[in-house]
């Protein structure tokens, strides 16, 4: 008699503990580790990096942001890995909070005059999208003037750490502007493709042989 009661019992514990994961399958809100949750102490009128978007930074703003969203779990909504739920499926509340929460968050981070340019944007991936549209048009000209600044640097009045800092700036920059293709080998990679492909490009840019020009004052 015992037995069948504790069989009862567990039998019970193990439904009700079955319906509990069924309800948080459906709502991913309530999942620290789930993209659709967004923690108690996070709220619209967050900044999350700084200096705003301008004209002239977005390379670094984007960076910058990417960073911030990653260690919120939200870069998800701005690369398209997350799809946008149909209005019928129980996790679209959940997606329109975060994604409301993320647009907020970028919004947050533009001057005001690209701020007004982008306010009836409803969606985190197309607001990604349109300012990456807007200010990557000329990446091929801002190239340009960097290699020209990097080859006409000097030193000047600058010291040493001061000077190595400026072209250190200069130079992850364009390599942002022109990332290094990957290798897409089905196992890990032993050509080291990555490191011909910085040196070659090191060298066809004249970087190695510069910088002893570099300190002319």
């Amino acid at each position: 008699m015992e037995d069948t009661i504790n069989s009862k019992e567990i039998k019970t514990e193990v439904s009700s503990a079955s319906q509990h994961l069924q309800r948080m399958d459906l709502d991913q809100s309530l999942i620290p580790t789930s993209p659709y949750y967004i923690h108690p102490g996070e709220n619209p009128g967050q900044v999350l990096v700084s200096p705003s978007l301008n004209e002239t930074n977005y390379s670094s703003w984007s960076r910058n942001m990417r960073r911030a969203l990653m260690s919120k779990n939200k870069l998800k909504y701005v690369d398209g890995s997350i799809r946008v739920p149909a209005r019928d499926e129980p996790i679209y509340e959940a997606w329109e909070r975060a994604n409301v929460m993320i647009l907020s968050w970028i919004i947050r981070t533009l001057s005001p005059q690209i701020a007004e340019s982008v306010i009836y944007i409803d969606s985190a991936k197309d607001l990604w999208d349109d300012l990456k549209e807007r200010f990557t048009k000329g990446d091929y000209f801002r190239i340009s003037d960097l290699l020209q600044e990097m080859h006409s640097a000097r030193q000047g009045e600058r010291s040493i750490t001061q000077f190595f800092t400026d072209l250190k700036i200069i130079w992850e920059e364009l390599e942002f502007l022109r990332p290094v293709p990957n290798c897409t080998c089905g196992r890990p990679c032993e050509c080291n493709l990555s490191r011909i492909f910085i040196k070659q490009r090191e060298e066809g840019s004249g970087i190695c042989d510069m910088f002893p020009k570099r300190f002319e004052r």
